[in-house]
């Protein structure tokens, strides 16, 4: 058995390097991974080009689906595993004990996330683009079906993120009517979750010359009206489609834009809610915050997932009942992240929606 675990590590911005590091020692509490696939999104296209902030070196990867291959007595125990289970992780790892891990919110006393941790810190194996990934006391994992392709299984983060956007953070309930801003990964992610959880009517926004294969993929997963924004205004088709009254929810995952969160006041109903979900990296110039007032808005504001609603996307995707296999689009080997990354910054142009990197 060999000591050497390859891994691609992030050495500055846009500059990613296959180095190699020992293997980890697994003690009672904590286990060794084998990745298999770790998918990628927007958070690792910022994390490349350095517009994120971010502690180099760090091996990049927040997404991991793989095998156990070590495990502590009391990590097998605490989760029901075993050598050769296949399993996803989550993002975020904490101490484990604090009321915020207990709450499944970020930890207050270690806060950590995989990808994000610098190599620095040992044992170095924190993240996805690698042969191995350190699993410490603090972290999540959750068993799926062995027979499921582990590029399919890495689509548990992102499905993951649209039931806890659109469902648990609005508290959709059955019948709601939804609208969704941005087509994106993330987004077609909250129309399925939407979708399953009963929601009457579904809208999606896009840009026509860059998102005409995603909004056909929403409509093929449950959308009832696709807008191109580009050709027509979407506050006015919405307030149309809903004669005049908006939707219950409406979830805002564009990154960067502003006019979304803008548009997104017009959009919901008197007492309605808005979720946003895509970080712009700055303030919203014009946010009309009266008319929030004045109409009874709520607004939430998401960054991570829950562990119920990544519960909730590992069973959509055992269950085999919708094809979510139709979101993978693209997969590259360990040596090729930089060219992953790339394929997703181009996800227009080469039809992009969620892409693995395999070692």
């Amino acid at each position: 058995m060999s000591d050497a675990v390859r891994a691609m590590v992030q050495v500055g911005p846009e500059r990613l390097e296959m180095q190699e590091f020992g293997r980890p020692q697994v003690g009672e509490d904590d286990a060794l991974l084998r990745i298999e696939a770790c998918g990628i999104c927007g958070t690792d296209v910022e994390t490349y080009s350095g517009s994120s902030l971010m502690n180099y070196p760090v091996i990049p990867g927040h997404e991991p689906v793989g095998v156990i291959e070590e495990i502590g007595e009391r990590y097998a125990a605490r989760w029901g595993l075993r050598p050769g289970d296949r399993v996803v992780a989550e993002a975020a790892y904490g101490c484990g004990r604090c009321l915020a891990c207990l709450d499944q919110q970020m930890c207050l006393v270690a806060p950590g996330n995989h990808g994000f941790t610098p190599t620095g810190r040992a044992p170095a194996l924190w993240g996805g683009y690698a042969e191995m990934m350190y699993l410490a006391p603090g972290s999540v994992p959750h068993k799926i079906d062995s027979s499921i392709p582990p590029r399919i299984a890495a689509l548990y983060n992102p499905l993951g993120a649209g039931f806890a956007w659109a469902v648990s953070a609005p508290n959709l309930r059955y019948g709601d009517t939804v609208t969704v801003l941005g087509p994106g990964q993330r987004g077609l992610a909250c129309v399925i979750a939407a979708a399953a959880a009963g929601a009457s009517a579904i809208f999606v926004t896009g840009l026509g010359t860059q998102d005409a294969h995603k909004l056909a993929l929403a409509a093929e997963f449950g959308a009832d009206v696709t807008i191109d924004v580009e050709t027509e205004d979407a506050v006015e088709r919405v307030l149309a489609e809903t004669n005049g009254r908006g939707t219950d929810i409406v979830v805002d995952t564009t990154p960067h834009a502003t006019q979304p969160v803008v548009d997104a006041v017009s959009m919901a109903r008197l007492g309605g809610t808005i979720v946003l979900a895509g970080l712009k990296g700055h303030g919203v110039d014009g946010f009309p915050s009266d008319d929030v007032a004045m109409r009874y808005q709520t607004v939430i504001g998401v960054r991570t997932v829950d562990f119920h609603s990544y519960r909730q996307a590992v069973r959509l995707i055992e269950s085999g009942t919708l094809p979510v296999e139709r979101l993978h689009t693209h997969h590259f080997p360990l040596e090729q992240a930089a060219d992953a990354v790339q394929t997703l910054v181009q996800a227009g142009m080469a039809k992009a929606v969620s892409i693995t990197v395999e070692p």
